[in-house]
């Protein structure tokens, strides 16, 4: 993909990724870039639980074809050669007012004009939540139908944007939908909103058939559908469960919690550097970057849409603005499976409410488990464990629809149980020190020397 833009520094987002399934005659090579996903929704209520069942306002006025071109351009004028994609919920695919169905026309007018991808999103992010594994299923189906006939063309989207989906409805979406890239958790997310869902990595990863937050352990469990997170938010405040402190836990490039909540001096700078997180010091440590976030048409911010994006243009102007199915696919076919997988972040506070300019938050993340460490880097003090989740273990969703679907065992960020609390890393039992310090020697020395010192 090569960038080549006018907005911003989102140079790819004109072009598609490469789509090739993971069949390789040689090792794959590793993913390389900055890459930058934006979602936005079509609904007519605030939340579809089901295709007959809605919870919150009717949202319907604020999603008229007026605020849905508002935001394509606020999207063209930040990144003109960009793609985003669309998710469009079940009633605005069957709502047989004008409005919608010139709303509808002109989203299939978006694929064809911009190469924008048009998809679905069920159960307003929450469908395992409120619904059965298989009522879902059959609105997946349905739904994805009326999109290919909406867009025409035999058109048929490369993803599925879901907030939160089981593993079973994953592996449908592959193996009988054709669909191998679904936006299917939250990451970090608990205590806000209606659905819970801590434990996973918030970069993409093929999830086990025993948990959609277990990243696949081998071909047993494999399912090939890479799974996408739905927000990239601030490292610091994302460890804290909802408002725990009055801090709003889901802070980072999602303009509600940013610019609605702090004013946009403030806001817009949350936004920029939490992407810097990704694209400075993440796309050092990882080889790549990658920065994503879903808003909905009839929150607005368009300006700040517009402002982000052209931000991130001047900064790093080689950033490749995609579609999310484009992105998913792209880092499929540079992973076969998730033996790879080494993820690793390393973000200071940025000083906004929740995010402690003194600390310093560290995360290792890989098939085998996720290692968060916090220490006061102006101190220089000894690294705390805050969070040691192991994906070796056995896990379990749960048997039907409720509010809590996290995937905690050993220790969680969050704090919610009483096993949950900070300690060193030496106070972690030795089998697990054995398993971190095996993988990442370098937190071994870096601890004898705190205790030396």
């Amino acid at each position: 993909m090569t960038p080549s833009w006018t907005r911003r520094h989102f140079l790819g987002a004109a072009t598609s990724v490469a789509l090739a399934p993971p069949l390789f005659a040689t090792a794959p090579t590793a993913l390389r870039g900055r890459f930058l996903t934006h979602v936005s929704v079509v609904r007519v209520n605030q939340i579809e639980v089901t295709p007959t069942r809605s919870i919150g306002q009717d949202e319907s006025p604020n999603n008229s074809p007026a605020h849905i071109r508002s935001r394509r351009e606020a999207f063209a004028r930040g990144c003109p050669n960009g793609r985003m994609t669309w998710a469009i919920s079940w009633l605005a695919l069957i709502d047989t007012r004008k409005e919608y169905q010139e709303a509808r026309h002109l989203l299939a007018s978006y694929h064809d004009r911009y190469g924008d991808e048009i998809t679905f999103i069920p159960g307003g992010y929450f469908a395992p939540m409120y619904d059965t594994r298989e009522n879902n299923r059959q609105s997946i189906h349905k739904a994805l139908n009326m999109v290919s006939e909406m867009v025409g063309g035999k058109y048929r989207p490369e993803c599925l944007i879901a907030g939160f989906m089981d593993s079973e409805n994953q592996r449908h979406l592959a193996e009988d939908e054709g669909i191998h890239v679904c936006q299917g958790q939250i990451w970090s997310q608990h205590g806000i909103d209606n659905g819970d869902g801590d434990g996973g990595i918030c970069y993409p990863y093929y999830p086990s058939r025993e948990h959609y937050l277990k990243p696949a352990q081998g071909t047993a469990d494999f399912i090939d559908c890479v799974c996408l997170d739905g927000w990239t938010c601030d490292f610091l405040t994302a460890r804290r469960e909802g408002f725990e402190g009055r801090f709003n836990s889901r802070l980072g490039v999602g303009p509600i919690e940013a610019v609605g909540n702090l004013g946009k001096e403030v806001g817009r700078r949350e936004m920029i550097e939490t992407t810097a997180a990704h694209f400075d010091r993440g796309h050092a440590l990882n080889g790549f970057g990658w920065v994503t976030g879903i808003w909905e048409v009839s929150i607005g911010h368009d300006e700040d849409l517009t402002w982000w994006l052209q931000a991130i243009h001047d900064r790093w102007p080689d950033t490749q603005v995609t579609t999310e199915g484009a992105f998913g696919l792209e880092w499929r076919k540079h992973n076969a499976s998730n033996a790879g997988l080494n993820y690793r972040f390393d973000m200071k506070g940025t000083g906004a409410p929740g995010s402690e300019k003194n600390l310093e938050i560290e995360w290792f993340m890989n098939r085998d488990f996720r290692l968060g460490l916090l220490h006061y880097w102006t101190t220089n003090s000894e690294p705390m464990a805050i969070d040691f989740t192991r994906y070796d273990l056995l896990a379990a969703e749960p048997a039907g629809p409720q509010r809590e679907w996290s995937l905690m065992n050993v220790l969680n960020q969050k704090g919610t149980r009483p096993q949950d609390k900070p300690i060193p890393l030496s106070q972690l039992n030795s089998d697990d020190q054995l398993r971190i310090y095996a993988r990442y020697p370098e937190l071994k020395a870096r601890a004898s020397a705190t205790l030396l010192s």
